[in-house]
């Protein structure tokens, strides 16, 4: 899943701080430190334009109710502006305060879990690509070949996340391993309560890995494609929470 990055240059990656305590923190709280966070390291610009809270509340996993108040609470703070009208919305501000979104980060624990995450992800992925290898069916191919067709058309971040997590689903679903399937997508479910808002061009070449996997899948080449998941998987490590200064999306 890879959120080309640009990274304000004042802005420094976000280090063990900025994730601390974030099992701690409310829905909304959580929700207020993603889009800081993505604010913060530059990628959604000033001016630019937020999906509406309903497609916010998808991409991030969370309520209408639990988006729209993080929202407002950000739109209180000054780091984004809503306006009305036609052309109206939710957008970045021109001057998006740096100690509101400095202040969005808690003192120091939560990397090394994302890092643990991602390492239980991992395993779990390269075991699901194997099995898919050997188990998927052509109805299963027809769904990855359409879900891979509409990431590569999304808009926005919010959309792309919620076809992204489908593939990764399907995917396990066609591994045929049952409990394990389940326990991969708990650690799954985890790990995106990190995930924050990407540009949707770092995200679309993301989605050539997606492309990969499946042609490596359709010609049963197990040992290649769970090569294309070690890689797309193994980025998070490098890109989460960080500078991105690879150019690459988890």
């Amino acid at each position: 899943m890879s959120f080309d990055s640009a990274v304000g240059e004042d802005a420094s990656p976000i280090d063990d701080a900025a994730l601390a305590g974030l099992e701690r923190r409310s829905a909304i709280d959580a929700v207020r430190l993603r889009i800081g966070t993505a604010i913060f390291l530059g990628l959604l610009k000033p001016g630019e334009r937020l999906p509406d809270q309903h497609d916010v509340a998808l991409g991030l996993s969370v309520s209408p109710i639990t988006a729209r108040r993080a929202l407002t609470s950000l739109a209180e703070e000054g780091v984004v502006v809503r306006r009305r009208g036609r052309s109206g919305g939710t957008f970045v501000a021109d001057e998006p305060p740096r100690d509101v979104l400095a202040a969005l980060a808690a003192p120091p624990a939560e990397f090394g879990r994302v890092h643990r995450l991602v390492d239980h992800r991992l395993l779990g992925e390269c075991t699901m690509t194997h099995f898919a290898a050997l188990n998927i069916s052509t109805e299963q191919l027809r769904h990855l070949d359409a879900l891979t067709a509409r990431m590569a058309a999304a808009g926005s971040w919010s959309e792309y996340h919620q076809l992204d997590e489908e593939f990764h689903r399907q995917v396990a679903a066609a591994s045929g391993l049952g409990g394990a399937v389940d326990a991969y997508l708990e650690t799954l479910a985890d790990l995106y309560e990190y995930f924050i808002p990407y540009p949707i061009d770092s995200l679309h070449a993301s989605n050539q890995d997606h492309i990969q996997l499946v042609d490596a899948l359709r010609e049963g080449r197990a040992e290649a494609a769970v090569e294309v998941s070690r890689k797309h998987v193994d980025t998070l490590h490098r890109t989460m929470f960080m500078g991105l200064a690879d150019g690459t999306a988890p």
